[in-house]
């Protein structure tokens, strides 16, 4: 009518789509809809997955801590926040990593567990821990201890010789002069340590890693004891 012709699908030759069931016929739209609901799908799906992990990993291996007070000043500062490494706690099992001297840990307060201390391990199970006028020695060595500040620690108290029995710890902060520790309220049991410092990440720009610090000895040659009252010069008159 008109003259208005129906219009119909243009031939592609004599081939229909029905004709080969191999021909797809492709449409953009419905592909990208379907492609992006795949893709959220697996976006959400990794997330899933890596807030799981995250989870394992603060529970079983690591936890942030935040630095409470100076007693561990210079390496530590009040207000800081470090990781802690707690495989420590399982270091019955070989694949775990051990307490050793020098070690850096958060553990609870043998006093009162609701709070949470942060020292250094000075004395292991089986050592004597004594200080003779602000010397610390263990098993009547003088120790080398190239992480103090000499201004932080020079009150010359001494403290009577202690034995650690085992499954315990004798533990002193790096802040000598202010510091709360084993001279005042005893030994650490082991149980009561829960995590080694590892990691400081806050404030930003001092994150670094915690590294072991080994304390070594002083060899007896270059160690002097103080003079005795008997051993004092006599003035020459």
């Amino acid at each position: 009518m008109f003259g208005i012709r129906s219009r119909r699908p243009p031939v592609f030759g004599d081939v229909h789509v029905d004709d080969d069931k191999d021909i797809q016929i492709h449409r953009p739209e419905e592909a990208s809809r379907h492609g992006l609901w795949a893709e959220g799908r697996l976006l959400f799906r990794d997330l899933i997955f890596a807030l799981m992990i995250a989870a394992l990993v603060v529970v079983f291996i690591v936890q942030p801590v935040k630095v409470e007070g100076t007693s561990m000043l210079p390496r530590l500062h009040d207000g800081e926040r470090i990781f802690v490494n707690k495989l420590i706690y399982y270091d019955e099992y070989r694949w775990a990593p051990k307490v050793e001297r020098g070690d850096i840990v958060v553990f609870w307060f043998p006093d009162d567990p609701s709070k949470s201390y942060i020292k250094r391990v000075i004395g292991l199970p089986g050592d004597t821990v004594e200080m003779r006028e602000g010397i610390l020695r263990v098993n009547g060595s003088e120790l080398e201890e190239t992480y103090l500040d000499k201004r932080l620690s020079l009150s010359p108290r001494s403290h009577p010789p202690v034995d650690v029995k085992p499954g315990y710890y004798f533990v002193m902060g790096d802040n000598r002069d202010n510091s709360s520790d084993s001279r005042a309220w005893g030994l650490v049991p082991k149980k009561y340590i829960y995590g080694k410092a590892l990691f400081r990440y806050w404030p930003l720009n001092q994150a670094s890693v915690i590294h072991h610090e080994d304390i070594r000895t002083v060899p007896p040659s270059s160690y002097q004891s103080p003079p005795t009252q008997q051993e004092l010069p006599a003035e020459e008159k």
